[in-house]
């Protein structure tokens, strides 16, 4: 089997020692950590000279600034709209509510007043019905009584011979006529 491993790198001993903290910290071989830099490096398309990662930083702000142009875009498109609609329906649902409010204080202040209206007017009938009722038993009463009179001249006339004198039929005649004027 033929050795994979033929090159050799030399490099200063300060780098060295940098190189050995990084395997020690990793927790693998020098070796391995330079295949998997190397790796890194080819993958990534870094430039190791470049400390500050500005291939990262363009790469990034790309992505960034994409998000925020389809954010921008998805606001314009469904956000704004939706806004607007939702505006326009909270004011029809505000002037629904307002005429609403107003026909119903109008049709309540109407209904109220029809009800005082009525409760008066039922009063009023059932004053006038108690009057007719007491006119109806007053009448009754006078028509009971006036029979009764009628009755007693009835009985006294009967009682009245030919020789009754005169004096006495205008004395029966002049107490029946006061009685009547006393119902």
């Amino acid at each position: 089997m033929e050795d994979i491993n033929v090159k050799s790198v030399r490099y200063p001993e300060l780098t060295d020692q940098k190189f050995e903290k990084i395997a020690l910290k990793l927790g693998r071989t020098k070796r391995r950590v330079f295949i998997q830099m190397v790796d890194y490096f080819y993958k990534s398309k870094k430039d190791p000279m470049d400390l500050n990662d500005e291939l990262l930083k363009n790469t990034l702000m790309k992505n960034h600034q994409q998000y925020i142009g389809f954010i921008k875009t998805q606001e314009n498109m469904l956000l704004v709209p939706m806004k607007i609609l939702m505006d326009k329906i909270g004011e029809s649902q505000r002037q629904i509510i307002e005429s609403f409010n107003t026909e119903v204080l109008t049709q309540n202040v109407d209904v109220i007043d029809n009800q005082h209206a009525l409760a008066k007017m039922f009063g009023e009938i059932a004053r006038l019905m108690e009057s007719i009722l007491q006119s109806q038993k007053s009448k009754e009463m006078l028509k009971a009584q006036f029979i009764s009179i009628l009755e007693a001249y009835i009985k006294s006339r009967e009682a009245f011979t030919l020789m009754t004198p005169g004096r006495e039929k205008e004395e029966l005649i002049a107490i029946t006529k006061e009685q009547v004027k006393l119902l």
